[in-house]
């Protein structure tokens, strides 16, 4: 089968991408395909029957895949997440087109012959701090609204959780996914106990004493330390945004609830409106406007 191309024109970004050591320790090709041999209950040994596809130019809408491969007639997309994202289907799915186009570019797809495609397969791997299952799968069509029997399009993607101690099975088939899950545990314990930059250098270096990673940080040790404290200060700031959006809305939830008892009572006991807007200022410290979009909300 024909190599995929590995670069479509890129799109306007407007972010970054910011590598990973996930991402780096599999763009190895013998890593990697040890990784496939265990997904698959492989045997390759040749890291030549292995072919990186990744869009390495394409980025959309400030998202760019991780890693793109195939062997055989499959292509395989992985990803690496720290943090639970049921949107990844709609990704994989910019991702996957992408590569198709560039697959067929120059083809005809108007002629009666059928243009063959590699067989896709999407997985994630997961190492975030909440909590997750072993195993599990996002489909596309959870995001279809007013979904009636069978989607017409569909796109599933196998979600793996890789923390140390889940899916051990697969962590004994990959001593390099193991070994990646122990260093990532290492930097969050010590993390909980010194500064975030002193934490990922202590577990560097307890790592290469206990041969763990061992060559691989011997050789990328400064751009280790380094992409691990932007991935881990970003995964920090990302969790904190959550946690303030979460009581950002529970608040406003709070706020609707009042507000929609405020104006029922009044208007059940046939309080005037001006009172009840009044009412409605004083309890929840709101302007004039604000308190006439809740009284014709819930006065109704």
């Amino acid at each position: 089968m024909e190599k995929l191309a590995t670069t479509v024109s890129e799109p306007h970004a407007k972010r970054e991408y910011k590598d990973t050591v996930f991402r780096m320790l599999f763009s190895d090709k013998e890593k990697l395909l040890s990784l496939y041999n265990a997904m698959n209950d492989r045997h390759y040994e040749n890291a030549e029957d292995l072919k990186i596809v990744t869009l390495k130019n394409a980025i959309y809408m400030g998202m760019k895949n991780d890693l793109a491969f195939m062997v055989d007639t499959q292509i395989c997309l992985y990803e690496h997440q720290s943090t639970k994202n049921p949107n990844m289907p709609l990704r994989d799915m910019f991702y996957i087109s992408l590569e198709y186009q560039a697959y067929v570019n120059n083809k005809s797809l108007y002629s009666s012959t059928l243009q063959k495609l590699p067989t896709p397969k999407f997985v994630i791997f997961y190492n975030g701090t909440e909590d997750l299952e072993e195993c599990t799968e996002l489909r596309l069509s959870d995001a279809y609204e007013n979904l009636e029997g069978e989607p017409n399009l569909e796109l599933r993607v196998i979600v793996l959780n890789v923390n140390e101690g889940c899916n051990r099975k697969l962590m004994e088939h990959c001593q390099v996914l193991k070994e990646y899950a122990q260093y990532v545990a290492k930097v969050r314990r010590y993390t909980a106990e010194m500064e975030l930059d002193a934490a990922v250098k202590r577990a560097v270096e307890e790592c290469i004493t206990e041969g763990i990673l061992e060559d691989f940080l011997r050789e990328n040790r400064a751009e280790v330390e380094m992409v691990s404290i932007l991935e881990y200060d970003k995964d920090f700031e990302e969790k904190k945004l959550r946690e303030a959006e979460y009581e950002a809305g529970r608040e406003e939830g709070a706020r609707f609830g009042l507000a929609e008892g405020i104006v029922e009572t009044g208007c059940a006991y046939n309080v005037p409106e001006p009172d009840i807007l009044a009412r409605l200022q004083e309890k929840l410290d709101i302007p004039l406007r604000k308190a006439q979009e809740y009284f014709a909300m819930y006065s109704k």
